[in-house]
């Protein structure tokens, strides 16, 4: 006999600052059920792009009008979980997602999810009026040092959440960040790359291969923390440089980088020692936190404002797979 739903839950989960949800629950309930079930809850409207699980839609909760994400796919693989009693197999996206849903504003809210007969629907939070860091690096241009400090923080804080839940998110990068250009409050998205974290080294990569470390090239594996430090440092980069800071494998592995913009010395050190060429001279992802450079952070933030002449020369360059014309200023 079907399991039935608990109730809705009265509040968002503690500490997220995330839309109210009723949360993961048990499914035993037909495909058709969940379809009916998914319409009385919630509107879908227009695509807004694809992410690692599928496409994705904007939507709306109907008891309350909240603004909410829809992204629909199907997963090549499905794993059991702890969550579901009835043995129900889910995509390891939900599972990552349940497992760092509480205790971090900064990383995005699963609300809801729906097995379809040729789909899975993850309902997510969907703050209203931001943007990835790669449209707000677009519309800003290049980040002084105290607005990528601000936002790096928060990158930290949702990492480390990650990692402390056992979660590797392997696909830290600027579209997958939301940053609302007001507060400068941003939120860790898309764990279609995900996976747990483990003491033992990975023989698959997962996400942008431009964020990929040197041992990924060399050896074809890699360790969880170690990676997740570079890819920090990557994502750094481009906050402070606005380009990827190398172009090709053979860059990546050479490990020269070059600062075209005013960047501090703290902040270049930080850069060099996350962009490490060997996995063992690297910062600690605990210590990043206490490095100058991050202590240093402002108590305010403010929305940066290009500092050159927008007619001024510009360079294209890639932060993934969007590109990014900033405005240059060579030293």
């Amino acid at each position: 006999e079907p399991t039935a739903r608990p109730g809705a839950r009265p509040a968002a989960l503690a500490g997220t600052g995330g839309v109210p949800g009723r949360g993961l629950m048990a499914r035993s309930r037909p495909f058709a059920g969940q379809k009916r079930e998914l319409q009385e809850l919630y509107q879908l409207g227009p695509q807004l792009g694809s992410g690692g699980f599928g496409t994705v839609f904007s939507g709306i909760r109907l008891s309350d009008g909240s603004p909410v994400s829809a992204a629909s796919g199907l997963p090549e693989a499905l794993i059991f979980s702890s969550s579901q009693p009835d043995g129900t197999r889910v995509p390891m996206e939900i599972v990552l997602m349940e497992k760092v849903r509480s205790g971090c504003y900064n990383i995005i809210q699963l609300l809801d999810w729906f097995e379809l007969p040729d789909s899975f629907v993850l309902v997510m939070e969907r703050p209203e009026a931001w943007q990835d860091l790669l449209q707000f690096l677009q519309e800003h241009g290049l980040l002084s040092e105290e607005a990528a400090r601000w936002l790096f923080v928060q990158v930290l804080e949702a990492v480390r959440h990650c990692t402390a839940c056992g979660v590797l998110h392997r696909d830290i990068k600027p579209e997958n960040l939301l940053v609302d250009p007001e507060s400068g409050d941003l939120k860790l998205i898309d764990f279609g790359c995900g996976t747990f974290l483990q003491e033992r080294a990975y023989t698959r990569f997962a996400g942008m291969h431009a964020y990929s470390p040197p041992e990924w090239i060399w050896l074809g594996c890699y360790h969880g923390h170690a990676a997740t430090v570079w890819s920090l440092g990557v994502l750094l980069y481009v906050m402070v440089c606005g380009s990827l800071p190398f172009e090709d494998d053979h860059a990546i592995v050479l490990g020269q980088l070059f600062f075209w913009q005013q960047v501090s010395p703290e902040c270049q050190h930080l850069i060099r020692w996350c962009l490490a060429k060997h996995p063992a001279e690297r910062l600690q992802l605990e210590e990043i936190p206490r490095h100058p450079w991050v202590q240093g952070r402002p108590p305010t933030y403010r929305i940066p404002h290009r500092t050159e002449d927008p007619r001024n020369k510009t360079k294209q360059i890639h932060c993934g797979v969007s590109s990014l014309v900033l405005v240059s200023n060579f030293s």
